[in-house]
């Protein structure tokens, strides 16, 4: 499939802070790119390159088809963006917050209004259309934002974070939408903080650290290169723990990690249900019980802590999110 997006080398400075260092990636058209990484990491100024609220300092872009730097306008024409903040007039109803984007993208207010009407009840809005935004919830502002996004049906929609803040409902229901959109041809580059989120949307996913892309594949690519599935075990009594770790040791293929405060008890393995039956039967000889047990596989957030050294969890509390990036913008 052609390339919906494509950057080469993409470099951006703030001052002595190298934010991006020579960033490549490619989206075809049609497909969902999840663009994974620490706080800091970059993203957002890729994102802002790609949308053309910053230029590259070396490097080139095309977003559908379009150089960011040499066609801006065009670029602006072709794209949809939701940012990390649903950029909604609160004061102004949702039909009136729709009416205006598309009269800023020029066009005429019969066609405006019209594209309104359509997208408010594409996203569930029209029992809400004619109040002000300033009395909807979160996942409801975040549905107008997306819906102004898409008020001149762009082939490239661009999501920084999409569903930061929202309730697990409200997110389940932005994602149904997001689907929709991408089984209809719509591109998506997608920035998330939420493993999960990547998991469940992205064809491929680009991991970005210090500026630069340290790993790109599908989920499941990712996944098989932290290697084995892992036993997990919760003992009943927190004495158990040295003789159930005893236990893991002779089963596993690594070392043994010990969570004290939950009584669990984690190993990498293979040989699927039969060493599951292994485990429970030796731990039973032993007079060990257990709360839980079972062989997980190996997730998003197992390949973001390989990867950058903590998990995304722990990245979301330290936010500090391409600060240079917002500075410049401010």
């Amino acid at each position: 499939m052609p390339e919906a997006i494509y950057a080469e080398g993409l470099v951006k400075h703030f001052g002595d802070v190298r934010a991006v260092d020579g960033v490549d990636l490619d989206v075809p058209s049609g497909s969902v790119l999840g663009l994974l990484g620490p706080n800091g990491a970059g993203k957002t100024t890729v994102v802002r390159m790609l949308t053309t609220l910053l230029k590259p300092d070396s490097g080139h872009a095309k977003v559908a088809g379009i150089d960011v730097v040499e066609h801006p306008n065009e670029v602006r024409r072709s794209i949809g963006l939701s940012g990390q903040f649903a950029a909604v007039d609160d004061y102004l109803t949702g039909r009136e917050n729709l009416q205006m984007v598309g009269q800023l993208y020029q066009l005429s207010g019969r066609d405006a209004k019209a594209r309104a009407g359509v997208l408010l009840e594409r996203f569930n809005l029209t029992d809400a259309a004619d109040r002000p935004v300033k009395t909807y919830s979160g996942g409801m502002r975040r549905r107008l934002d997306l819906a102004a996004a898409l008020i001149v049906q762009p082939p490239v929609l661009v999501m920084d974070e999409p569903t930061t803040g929202l309730d697990p409902r409200s997110r389940q229901a932005l994602w149904a939408v997001i689907q929709e959109l991408v089984r209809a041809g719509t591109t998506l580059l997608l920035t998330t903080q939420y493993l999960e989120e990547a998991d469940h949307l992205a064809h491929d996913v680009c991991v970005i650290d210090h500026g630069r892309v340290i790993a790109r594949g599908t989920s499941d690519q990712l996944k098989a290169q932290i290697g084995h599935d892992r036993v997990e075990l919760v003992v009943h009594r927190r004495d158990d723990l040295v003789g159930a770790g005893a236990v893991l040791a002779t089963h596993g293929r690594g070392e043994v990690t010990v969570e004290d405060h939950t009584r669990k008890l984690t190993v990498p393995a293979t040989g699927g249900a039969r060493l599951l039956a292994d485990v429970i039967r030796d731990l039973d000889e032993l007079g060990i019980a257990i709360d839980d047990i079972g062989l997980r596989r190996p997730t998003l957030d197992d390949v973001f802590i390989s990867l950058t050294g903590h998990s995304a969890e722990a990245s979301e509390k330290s936010r500090t999110e391409d600060q240079p990036a917002k500075e410049n913008a401010k």
